[in-house]
């Protein structure tokens, strides 16, 4: 039962760095991000991250309005969040209106701030390694797949990217949903999403998440 709690602990970390992986996407011209490949965007930006979240003690601590500072700044530019937000509602995102769907991606995201920030205090001497990228050069989608290593050994931790290719202002690579422990991310939101939308509609999705988001509804 230890084991098994070690490793939910781990991954809660794993996730955690995924989400706030890309703290040092300022530093990267947008036509050197255009044409990076998706597998040495993950390596580099992973890395990179480690240790923005060891050096920095605010966040390790779970400083909400820093997270969210850094996540606005620098993780959502890598991000197709609308894709991510329209996946894990499913089928209403497209009955639902402008504003609709703009609280929801509002919600969504502090959701997941808010739910996985509390695992960064764990961030120590964790390493990650990307494993060989398959497919075609030619591919406009592709998974990376990655493994957490802790610094005390044991089994890794898979950690799972899936990116697209945009075309147009901002193109690159972009991550559309994250896979942790064989759970892939947007899948587990739809499902829970999708009962608050079967019995109190969008509107109701919306204050559900709102209310969580604020600390009055448990997670």
């Amino acid at each position: 039962m230890n084991q098994i709690l070690k490793r939910r602990a781990f991954g809660r970390f794993a996730l955690a760095s995924a989400l706030l992986f890309s703290a040092a996407a300022v530093y990267v011209s947008p036509a050197r991000a255009a044409d990076e490949a998706p597998d040495a965007l993950v390596k580099r930006l992973t890395t990179e991250v480690l240790d923005t979240l060891r050096n920095d003690k605010s966040i390790k601590a779970g400083d909400i309005n820093k997270i969210m500072a850094l996540v606005d700044a620098k993780v959502m530019p890598n991000l197709n969040f609308q894709r991510m937000t329209a996946s894990a509602v499913g089928q209403a995102w497209r009955t639902a209106t402008p504003e609709q769907q703009k609280r929801l991606q509002e919600e969504f995201k502090i959701l997941l701030v808010r739910t996985y920030s509390g695992a960064l205090d764990q961030v120590t001497d964790q390493t990650v390694t990307v494993r060989p990228l398959r497919g075609s050069p030619d591919d406009k989608d592709v998974l990376v797949r990655t493994e957490v290593r802790g610094a005390n050994g044991g089994e890794p931790i898979q950690l799972d990217y899936r990116l697209e290719k945009t075309p147009g202002e901002g193109s690159g690579w972009k991550i559309y949903n994250l896979n942790v422990l064989g759970i892939w991310l947007v899948d587990t939101y739809r499902t829970q999403f999708a009962q608050e939308i079967n019995s109190k509609g969008i509107d109701g999705l919306i204050a559900t998440l709102a209310a969580r988001n604020k600390g009055s509804v448990k997670s």
